[in-house]
């Protein structure tokens, strides 16, 4: 739960940052996906800096992992986001309309996967069934 709780700080500072400066610049949508793929990628680095600290002894730990912290960022997301930042419900699940060209869903993508690929390379886990 720390370490997500590292990756939440630098996902609100990575939203401060599409507010304030990637937007601006490239325009809602535009800075929207960069914002996006910038924060998978900090995903990516942080899990794999601390993959050591967590040490999931077997891969399904690592799994367990990804889907907490999917669990944690939905619902930080909606609870947080609606009742403490005041986001409507609407601009919320718009995030999900990949039709519209709206990728937050990479970020859960990459929130799952991370853990795993980092376990998996770091540590070489033992499968599942092992």
């Amino acid at each position: 739960m720390a370490i997500w709780g590292v990756i939440l700080i630098c996902a609100i500072a990575n939203g401060a940052a599409r507010t304030s400066l990637i937007s601006p610049r490239f325009g809602e949508q535009i800075g929207h996906v960069i914002s996006t793929l910038i924060l998978c990628v900090v995903i990516f680095l942080v899990t794999s800096a601390t993959i050591r600290w967590i040490k999931p002894e077997i891969m399904t730990n690592a799994i367990l992992i990804g889907i907490l912290w999917i669990l944690m960022t939905v619902a930080f997301e909606f609870l947080a986001g609606h009742y403490l930042f005041g986001t409507s419900w609407e601009k919320i699940i718009a995030d999900y309309n990949i039709a519209r060209g709206r990728i937050w869903i990479l970020v859960l993508v990459a929130t799952l996967i991370s853990p795993i690929l980092a376990a998996n390379k770091l540590l070489k886990c033992r499968p599942t069934t092992g």
